[in-house]
């Protein structure tokens, strides 16, 4: 440990980040605060002045001063801060979720083993001295025999699109519910609407069973009328409630099930009574656990291998939704972990990564593959032999011939077009005349664009609505009109750059780029 009292800092200072700065304000061991939002951070130093704000992730990976990071930023940047903080020799403590692919966290829990660094998931609940006290009352027998736990996690209010209700409400309810029973689950199912966006469910009812014979359902939404945290407990003996909007936390109901004639079962109510807590704010106390497991070199009660745990289920929990919304596919045999939607096809010879989605009335021709995460919008064709890596989206009425291949992270806007031979007759066979096209990682091709065959174009290139492709399109290039001429550099967040004297920094993500001999050239990536 360092003798340098403020040695944490904080990446992500919004909407749940703003709680931990006040936290780890209090505690007196932040040594800077990070956000790529200008009003944010203006927002923050009105309050806490003499704390040290940057925009910049790297000015923090670099100090050494910094032996912590805490991540709050949003989930779907969890596995990169993580990743590159670990790496750089820091302990981390991340908001949850960890990551949002189990592979990923698998990686992340691997990388931090062997760097000897602490990785603690912030499952906030197992901190609360509702579920402290109500843990122990399991486990002295208080409540009998567990029989069933259930728990509503419910309200109206942050959206999100980069994660659905299951993965941004459910985790904690897991994480709980886990500790709890001491076990994973056997059997899990699952089942949830996707009301307001196609393919993000904004409500999920699963269940778990586990093998001691306790059973359990976790029941989340963002479409509810009011807010409701509420976990429950049935034992043989008494049933217990956590509520987390109530004023008194802890609820104990010592209702009885008496048999008459031995046939009839008929319940004895009891007059509840609540539960004394030490009142501590959970945030607090679960940070001040994570500092003492830095000064201390032990491992956090939600350490990152608990952490995988809760993913598993998730991920577990979601495949069982998609498999029980495919039910009336002909074309979804149980092994598959991907959408299909029942007015499309699949032919064969076709291989689809776990969580992708395809849409109305689309078309997977024969020895095509799709990687994971991938989004096929309505009315897509797609090959055959075509080549699509993970993490893409294929908007809707865009056909996507032999010779072309996407790389991952691409996105086509709707209605773009690519050609796959240079003069076309329709009484001329030409398939042995395809010529290749390559559309590189992280590329944008916009809506009613037409990309002509035999080009390459760049990675992270934005390529505008309408345009006429014929050539190459180098890196990070924005290309527009008919026919199609660079406009610009944009950042690889997307945000156009604007250079002063062969300079620029990105005015959203605040990586800087300098252009030497026409090319550009990444100075620090931010993102």
């Amino acid at each position: 440990m360092t003798d340098n009292k403020k040695f944490i800092a904080q990446i992500g200072l919004g909407y749940w980040g703003k709680n931990i700065l006040r936290n780890l304000y209090e505690l007196d061991v932040l040594h800077t605060a990070c956000d790529t939002s200008g009003d944010i951070i203006s927002g923050h130093k009105e309050k806490y002045p003499e704390i040290h704000y940057t925009s910049s992730v790297s000015e923090i990976l670099e100090s050494s001063d910094i032996k912590a990071v805490v991540i709050s930023s949003p989930a779907i940047t969890h596995y990169d801060f993580v990743k590159k903080s670990l790496l750089a020799g820091k302990d981390v403590f991340v908001e949850k979720p960890l990551s949002l692919d189990v592979e990923d966290a698998a990686e992340l829990v691997e990388i931090a083993v062997k760097e000897g660094k602490i990785l603690m998931v912030g499952h906030i609940l197992q901190y609360h001295p509702a579920v402290i006290k109500l843990r122990e009352m399991i486990f002295d027998g208080k409540l009998g025999k567990v029989q069933y736990i259930y728990s509503n996690r419910l309200n109206i209010g942050k959206l999100r699109t980069e994660e659905n209700i299951l993965w941004s409400f459910a985790p904690h309810d897991i994480s709980v519910i886990l500790s709890l029973v001491g076990e994973e689950p056997i059997r899990i199912s699952s089942m949830g609407g996707d009301y307001l966006s196609n393919g993000v469910y904004d409500t999920t009812m699963t269940s778990l069973e586990f093998s001691n014979g306790i059973k359990s359902h976790i029941f989340v939404s963002w479409l509810h009328p009011f807010k409701e945290q509420k976990l429950v407990v049935v034992g043989s003996k008494a049933m217990a409630v956590f509520d987390d909007m109530s004023r008194e936390k802890l609820f104990i109901y010592p209702h009885k099930i008496e048999w008459k004639s031995g046939k009839i079962p008929v319940a004895q109510k009891a007059d509840f009574h609540t539960v004394p807590l030490d009142q501590k704010e959970p945030l607090k106390e679960e940070l001040k656990h994570f500092i003492d497991c830095i000064r201390e070199r032990k491992s956090p009660q939600t350490d990152g291998h608990e952490g995988l745990r809760v993913l598993r289920v998730l991920e577990l929990a979601e495949n069982a939704m998609l498999s029980s919304s495919q039910a009336k596919s002909p074309y979804i045999s149980e092994t598959q972990k991907y959408y299909l939607h029942e007015s499309s096809f699949v032919d064969d010879n076709v291989i689809i990564g776990d969580a992708t989605k395809i849409w109305h009335f689309s078309h997977i021709l024969s020895d095509s593959k799709i990687g994971k995460k991938c989004i096929i919008g309505q009315n897509v064709t797609i090959g055959p032999e075509v080549t699509i890596g993970n993490n893409c989206k294929v908007q809707n009425n865009v056909s996507i011939y032999k010779g072309v291949t996407l790389e991952d992270a691409v996105f086509c806007g709707p209605s773009c077009v690519f050609t796959n031979v240079y003069n076309p007759r329709a009484f001329v066979e030409r398939k042995n005349e395809f010529y290749n096209t390559v559309v590189k990682k992280g590329a944008t091709i916009g809506a009613n664009a037409t990309i002509v065959c035999g080009i390459t174009i760049g990675q992270y290139a934005l390529i505008g609505a309408g345009a006429v492709v014929k050539s190459d399109v180098p890196d990070y290039a924005v290309i527009a009109g008919v026919p199609a001429k660079q406009k610009g550099w944009a950042c690889k967040c997307g945000v156009p750059l604007k250079f002063i004297k062969d300079k620029s920094t990105c005015k959203n993500c605040k990586s800087r780029y300098a252009l030497k001999k026409k090319k550009l050239v990444i100075v620090k990536e931010e993102i």
